[in-house]
């Protein structure tokens, strides 16, 4: 499978503007307006838009990086914004909001191009809707299946999204031609400049609406409640997104639908602590555990799992649970589970626990160096990081 770098021909370390340009000389090349329709050249420019969709973005492009097409598919770091597919249209999208310029892709290839009908039809794409989603550790850890319920708006049923009134249809715009676009004509000290402007008659559409709908006033839109499902792949973060193409908000006068992107919110759970794939959680003990050794129950995030205390085991040691942490995005493995050790000291002790301590103070070793609360926290990842290089 060809890496995005690769298929923009740059290096990993290159900068935002050499990757800008690699895209534009290649989509250019590739473009279907420059191939008469050739399949093998929309194919090849829809792998270059892919491409530069991930690497333009900063956190897409990390996730990338870190966890390779995976990351960026579903909810790597970012989201990934092609979970539902990608399709000749979103490339085209791509190209025409970064690189089509006031006049659309008949400035840029020449008139006549099926670029340029594209934008005559004035089919604009629907807003991107926003919504938050909750999740628990546990279905960030083995995956879920969530609706949502958002309001949106959704095509007109009694003009099938026209705008237009039942009987009549759009008429094409006669200040523009149907092109949507019209040339304005500006005086400066410099002398005049014309540009290019979307229509001031038909809002860029290149058609009006003589009889607007009464149902949804022209707009060829009408608001509207519903549930999607979204897919919780296991492994993500509160930095994650998923973007669910083409679910959004329809486009105004029958143009294509927008997309949802999910913001996912991951709930705390008091038990634990994330560190990227890691867990960590405290247990308790009491010193006879500690010194003499015993075999425990802790809490992982599916249940319960045994574990066993080495003689001798100090108050802030870790111990380390393989596989029972969270999944990677990448689908290779799991995190693992670190038990930090607490050892618990009574605060009310029994005549006979009291007699027996005395009799242990008297023969016991003198206790090392002390270790402060706060040099022991601080000192606790290091020990961490060296649990993992031993292991």
């Amino acid at each position: 499978m060809e890496d995005y770098y690769d298929t923009l021909g740059v290096s990993r370390d290159a900068d935002s503007d050499e990757i800008k340009k690699a895209y534009r000389k290649l989509a250019m090349k590739y473009h279907p307006d420059r191939n008469n329709g050739s399949e093998e050249a929309e194919a090849r420019f829809k792998e270059l838009s892919e491409a530069y969709e991930v690497l333009k973005d900063p956190q897409q492009r990390a996730a990338y990086d870190r966890f390779g097409k995976q990351g960026v598919k579903g909810a790597g770091a970012g989201g990934g914004p092609f979970q539902q597919g990608f399709d000749l249209h979103d490339a085209i999208e791509i190209f025409m909001r970064d690189f089509g310029g006031g006049g659309g892709f008949e400035d840029i290839f020449g008139a006549g191009g099926r670029g340029r009908r594209r934008r005559g039809r004035g089919r604009r794409k629907g807003e991107t809707l926003r919504v938050r989603l909750p999740l628990t550790l546990a279905e960030v850890v083995g995956g879920a299946t969530k609706r949502v319920r958002v309001a949106l708006l959704e095509t007109c049923d009694d003009c099938s999204g026209s705008g237009a009134a039942a009987g009549t249809t759009p008429t094409t715009c006669s200040n523009c031609g149907g092109s949507g676009q019209e040339r304005v004509a500006q005086r400066s000290v410099f002398g005049q400049f014309v540009s290019v402007a979307p229509c001031r008659a038909c809002d860029g559409e290149g058609k009006t609406i003589g009889s607007p709908c009464s149902t949804c006033h022209g707009e060829g839109r009408v608001r509207d409640q519903k549930e999607v499902e979204v897919e919780v792949p296991p492994g993500v973060s509160g930095e994650n997104f998923i973007t669910l193409r083409g679910k959004g908000n329809a486009g105004p006068k029958g143009g294509p639908p927008g997309d949802i992107m999910v913001l996912l919110e991951v709930e705390d759970d008091p038990r634990f602590v994330r560190h990227e794939d890691d867990l960590v959680t405290e247990l308790p003990i009491t010193f006879a555990q500690a010194a003499l050794g015993d075999e425990v129950e802790v809490d992982t995030v599916s249940g319960k799992a045994r574990v066993t205390i080495p003689a001798g085991t100090q108050s802030g040691e870790a111990l380390r649970l393989r596989g029972q942490g969270v999944p990677r995005l990448t689908g290779d493995g799991r995190g693992d589970l670190l038990v930090r050790i607490r050892v618990w000291t009574p605060t009310h002790l029994s005549s006979e626990q009291e007699e027996l301590l005395l009799r242990l103070k008297e023969v016991e070793d003198a206790a090392p160096e002390r270790v402060d609360e706060a040099g022991e926290r601080k000192g606790f990842w290091s020990r961490v990081k060296e649990a993992f290089s031993a292991g």
